[in-house]
């Protein structure tokens, strides 16, 4: 049997070859197919896969199933994220709308808690389904027991041992969106911040800030052979949010957050002198449509993307004094 080389399940189009590919289509079949360790894998959209790829088992999850009762979804781990927003917004649900566009399957958005333009999953998560791999029991998680951080959970920080079976969304009724909180939406939609407009608008707004950012997956576009968002933004004590404006020839952006002050990544990573096409045009680079996305422009390798991220992530250090991380989760030697 050939092998299967993980660059052709994943959206950066990187990773060397597979020991074995399962496809896990029930949870049945998937709850069997994890006795043993193995790699997960649905969308493939926020995974680098070191270039020797793996050398045991990687199941492929797709489960498939929505189950509604009212504004009460429970959505199946390897059902199509975007697929999902679609069909609420066209039920005229309301809470993910602005989530519209963002690669990976439904059961990854806990693990990452997902957020985009003003919105994160866990607002509207009312349990998550999961199988526990030590004790081999399912169950369901209450939101509060998911850990549920800024692009964190608990799932993300033991990753070895919850597997999300489904997850059960809570969501609202009425044709309108949620108040848009992001500013550049709000301008899109001719509103202002903390107004509503129709869902579909909501949507399709969007999908246009989207794609102006090489972040809605199109083979023929390597802006879009990433894995979304690179680094998360940082979030800041405020001492040293000061220190940060200090060094700064602006005002760095700053969004309150209970645990400090929030800034951007795109705008450190800009000012450290890294901007947009930054990188080998032929291998890895920053997308020409948006600083925080690092591309595979076709014949790039996981070596190649690790050591541009890591000279990122020093001149950010060196320039603010500010350590940005990696968003997506390395597999194999990636980050080694």
């Amino acid at each position: 049997m050939a092998a299967v080389l993980l660059s052709e399940l994943t959206t950066l189009h990187l990773g060397g070859p597979a020991g074995a590919v399962v496809e896990a289509t029930t949870e049945a079949e998937l709850v069997d197919a994890v006795r043993e360790p193995v790699l997960l894998l649905a969308g493939g959209s926020n995974v680098v896969v070191s270039d020797d790829g793996v050398p045991g088992t990687v199941v492929r999850i797709a489960t498939r199933g929505i189950e509604e009762d009212g504004t009460s979804l429970e959505v199946a781990a390897g059902e199509s994220w975007d697929a999902l927003v679609a069909h609420c917004v066209a039920r005229g649900l309301a809470g993910i709308e602005c989530l519209a566009g963002i690669p990976g399957s439904v059961g990854a958005t806990p693990i990452q808690n997902v957020g985009a333009y003003g919105q994160e999953v866990a607002e509207t998560i009312a349990g998550v389904r999961v199988l526990d791999r030590r004790t081999r029991e399912i169950g369901e998680l209450a939101p509060e027991d998911c850990g549920f951080a800024f692009r964190s959970s608990a799932f993300k920080r033991d990753p070895s041992r919850w597997l999300v079976l489904s997850v059960r969304f809570a969501l609202h009724a009425g044709g309108a969106s949620q108040p848009i909180r992001y500013a550049e939406l709000a301008r899109r939609l001719g509103i202002e911040p903390g107004d509503r407009a129709p869902l579909a608008d909501v949507r399709e707004a969007v999908l246009e800030l989207r794609r102006g950012k090489g972040m809605v997956l199109d083979p023929s576009d390597h802006d879009t052979w990433s894995a979304g968002s690179f680094f998360t933004n940082p979030i800041l004590e405020p001492a040293e949010f000061e220190a940060l404006a200090a060094r700064a020839e602006s005002p760095p952006p700053a969004w309150p957050e209970d645990a400090g002050v929030k800034t951007s990544a795109a705008w450190l990573i800009e000012r450290a002198g890294f901007t947009k096409g930054y990188g080998d045009p032929a291998g890895i680079a920053i997308s020409s449509k948006h600083t925080l996305a690092l591309t595979n422009r076709g014949a790039g390798t996981t070596a190649q993307l690790v050591t541009l991220a890591r000279e990122i992530a020093g001149g950010v250090r060196d320039r603010f004094g500010v350590e940005i991380v990696p968003e997506p989760v390395f597999v194999g030697h990636a980050w080694d």
